[in-house]
């Protein structure tokens, strides 16, 4: 892995999603999203995110993804590892979720890592996967594990962050790879 470089900084605050429609090109072989603090003002609510090859017009691109996590509760009682199917998507332009329930209290929020492989590539499909820790409302700290591909030729040029449910804060910080 190389050096990872700042490309640019994005801050939400009560939005109804986050997007990054620069910055993405053929500069770097790999990009890195470090989200910090995504926080969503709805108990239970959820990250998701999607692709574009339109510069942010549209947020349809399909996609095959799998999702898997783990988690403890804050005594340290109770301990999960789970696979969901359904939050997999089978060659769907939907959304995909990158972490599980969160809660809304103040001390609550997601924190992560979301990598893109090749998005400028136009001979291959475009991998992707993600590490993001929740801090859930049950209470319980969840580590949540998305890995897939963008199953098209076309250049991903956009992302876009938003919840399932209410707005969401928090900031991403787009870095390229070489």
């Amino acid at each position: 892995m190389g050096i990872p470089t700042l490309i640019s900084t994005h801050t939400a605050s009560g939005d109804s999603s986050l997007e990054i429609t620069s910055g993405i090109d053929s500069t770097y072989d790999e990009y890195m999203f470090l989200m910090i603090d995504m926080y969503i003002t709805f108990d239970s609510g959820e990250v998701q995110f999607n692709g574009s090859t339109d510069g942010g017009s549209n947020y349809n691109v399909t996609k095959t993804t799998t999702h898997y996590y783990s988690s403890q509760n804050e005594n340290a009682a109770e301990t999960q590892f789970g696979y969901n199917t359904s939050w997999d998507l089978a060659q769907s332009t939907g959304n995909h979720f990158i972490t599980g329930q969160q809660g809304d209290n103040a001390d609550d929020s997601a924190s992560g890592i979301l990598t893109l492989y090749s998005p400028s590539n136009t001979t291959y499909v475009k991998h992707f996967m993600s590490r993001m820790q929740v801090s859930n409302y049950t209470p319980r700290s969840n580590d949540h594990f998305t890995a897939g591909y963008f199953n098209t030729t076309s250049a991903i040029d956009a992302i876009i962050f938003a919840p399932n449910s209410e707005t969401l804060s928090g900031v991403v910080q787009l870095y390229g790879i070489k």
